[in-house]
């Protein structure tokens, strides 16, 4: 027993944590405070620092549970905000902006006549009323000016002038679109809005066509996703005469329906067609639009031979400008000179009809 005492009296456990001499400033030790109890044993000093430890690791544990606690409320409002995230789903910031910075598309499918109508002006009142348009245009960025940004209409070529002549800002979604993709996004939508009326729809496939966008009518059709029949249509109306357009009292009144019977009218007799149509332009008022195609695809007539053409405008008899009389050909054919009283002294009028005379038998004497 008096062995082990001496062998542990030469122990040195000055180095074990908590254990060590400080040293002072002037390289002798600091004693250590009074209330310090400083074990006096090996055993003694292994449970001081067992204690330590004990208590250090108390301390880290107690540190990590209130981390835990922490990331765990971190973790809910993290979920909180997910899940309102999420009913945002795919949704696009809309903005307002000056009107005036926008311009029309260049593939734009709005006869000007769509920006006169009633529904046109309906739709300014609503605007009006609402201070702006509740269903945003869409349009894509076109550049910049010293003003700042500018912008081209995707859809909602109507919304946006609206807005324009009424001096409001327009609600738009801005989102960069190639040319395919504007023409595409713009035909979809109006299709689904059904506010393009079928010469508006065929005018803007023809452009796009034209413009070399698609190389074919079935790489367009495909684009848009539209029957090749549907299309053919559309282009066929397209394709109309202007004359037989004019003869309308709106081309927005055409229907696809009548597309293959005037094209089948063109191909049967297409002067007779630009005949008839022309006559029609110079009715006034302008008969329903009903009434023009039936009178246009009409190639017989009530007694069964052909619809004559019509009448020409009378052509006048002059001499420089001092007009004195009108030669007119009638429906049937019948030409008639009227002359203005006084134009040729009775001594002559004998002399008159000789001379008529002479030239109609001219005319037929080859025939």
């Amino acid at each position: 027993m008096t062995k082990f005492r001496e062998k542990a009296a030469r122990l040195d456990f000055s180095n074990l944590p908590g254990l060590s001499t400080p040293s002072g400033e002037g390289g002798g030790t600091v004693p250590p405070p009074p209330e310090a109890h400083r074990p006096k044993t090996a055993p003694g000093a292994m449970m001081a620092f067992a204690a330590d430890a004990r208590s250090d690791l108390l301390n880290e544990n107690q540190a990590l549970r209130v981390q835990a606690e922490e990331a765990a409320t971190l973790r809910s409002k993290v979920s909180e905000l997910a899940a309102d995230l999420a009913q945002w789903d795919g949704a696009k910031a809309t903005r307002l902006i000056d009107p005036k910075r926008i311009r029309r598309s260049r593939w734009a499918n709005r006869h000007e006549l769509s920006f006169a109508d009633a529904e046109f002006l309906q739709l300014k009142e609503e605007l009006s009323s609402a201070g702006g348009n509740v269903q945003p245009i869409k349009v894509r960025p076109a550049g910049r000016d010293d003003e700042g940004d500018l912008y081209e209409v995707v859809f909602g070529h109507r919304r946006h002038q609206g807005c324009l002549e009424l001096g409001l800002p327009v609600l738009a979604l801005v989102e960069n679109l190639s040319d395919q993709g504007l023409f595409v996004d713009m035909d979809r939508e109006n299709r689904a809005r059904k506010s393009l009326s079928p010469f508006e729809q065929g005018k803007m496939y023809q452009r796009a066509l034209d413009e070399g966008l698609f190389p074919s009518n079935r790489k367009l059709a495909d684009a848009v996703g539209v029957d090749l029949s549907a299309l053919g249509k559309a282009l066929s109306l397209a394709k109309l005469p202007e004359s037989v357009v004019a003869a309308f009292a709106s081309p927005l009144e055409i229907q696809f329906r009548w597309a293959k019977p005037l094209a089948d009218a063109m191909d049967a007799d297409p002067d007779g067609l630009l005949r008839r149509a022309q006559a029609l332009t110079k009715v006034d008022p302008k008969p329903a639009a009903k009434d023009v195609f039936e009178r246009l695809i009409n190639m017989k007539g009530e007694g069964g031979g052909t619809v004559p053409p019509p009448p020409a405008e009378p052509m006048v008899l002059q001499t420089g400008s001092k007009r004195w009389g009108s030669l007119s050909v009638a429906q049937d054919g019948a030409v008639s000179i009227k002359l203005k009283a006084g134009v040729v002294a009775v001594s002559r009028q004998k002399a008159l009809a000789k001379l008529l005379s002479d030239f109609v038998n001219e005319a037929n004497s080859g025939k």
